[in-house]
């Protein structure tokens, strides 16, 4: 069995529809090429009793979480207290977190009281590289808290992913077929009836006012995958 996930978006901004999540695309690819078993995304609000609960839930259910957002230097960035608060530990600026905020800055005297809320740690967490902007993210337990910010969350994720151990890779394969779904779903179910083992899905779309639909088999036995793409074939 390969490891599961979980990916927790976390900002007002995003329920909003004012910001578009990319992060959570880009960690699901990217756990998919390494093997482990993405099962859920969940988007809450800046609110600390949501994600204090949503954190508990998910990190009992699931081999890892992943965090995205509210750990900047903002009155709203309260990511980092409803880990530890989650975790019932303590949190405060931690020294080694301080030294890599301090290295991105000219003067010391440009790490300010609000830039150092970057460098509060819940107690027993390591730490997360961002090459970007060296404010670190932060392992805790199951736990991996990372910035909202596009180009530093996928700087972080590039730092963690090789310290996790992963599974066998997923591996997929896709038929168009120019019919509508409806016609083809009879036959569609009994193809998954036969292959328990892999997962089938179908996708219709429009294209010049004609229906079609775009069959994906999903596992990573490549053997298999390859007698059911036989098989979608003969749907065309």
């Amino acid at each position: 069995m390969n490891p599961t996930a979980a990916i927790l978006l976390i900002g007002d901004e995003i329920l909003s529809g004012r910001t578009q999540d990319t992060n959570g695309n880009h960690l699901a690819k990217r756990l998919t090429a390494i093997g482990i078993d993405l099962r859920e995304i969940r988007v809450v609000p800046d609110d600390s009793a949501t994600i204090i609960e949503a954190v508990n839930a998910l990190r009992a259910a699931y081999t890892h979480v992943f965090t995205s957002g509210g750990i900047g230097p903002t009155h709203d960035d309260i990511t980092a207290d409803a880990i530890a608060a989650a975790f019932g530990v303590n949190i405060d600026v931690r020294e080694d977190a301080r030294a890599v905020l301090a290295s991105h800055y000219d003067s010391p005297t440009d790490l300010n009281d609000m830039r150092l809320r970057m460098a509060r740690i819940p107690d027993g967490a390591s730490l997360i590289d961002n090459p970007v902007s060296k404010a670190p993210g932060f392992s805790l337990g199951n736990v991996h808290v990372m910035a909202g910010v596009p180009a530093v969350f996928t700087a972080m994720v590039e730092s963690l992913l090789p310290t996790l151990t992963g599974g066998a890779p997923m591996r997929s394969v896709s038929v168009r077929i120019d019919r509508p779904e409806g016609s083809i779903a009879a036959e569609l179910a009994t193809l998954a009836e036969a292959f328990p083992d892999v997962s089938i899905g179908s996708y219709p779309f429009v294209t010049h006012d004609r229906f079609g639909t775009n069959l994906v088999a999903r596992s990573p036995d490549m053997t298999r995958l390859k007698q059911v793409e036989a098989r979608l074939l003969t749907f065309r």
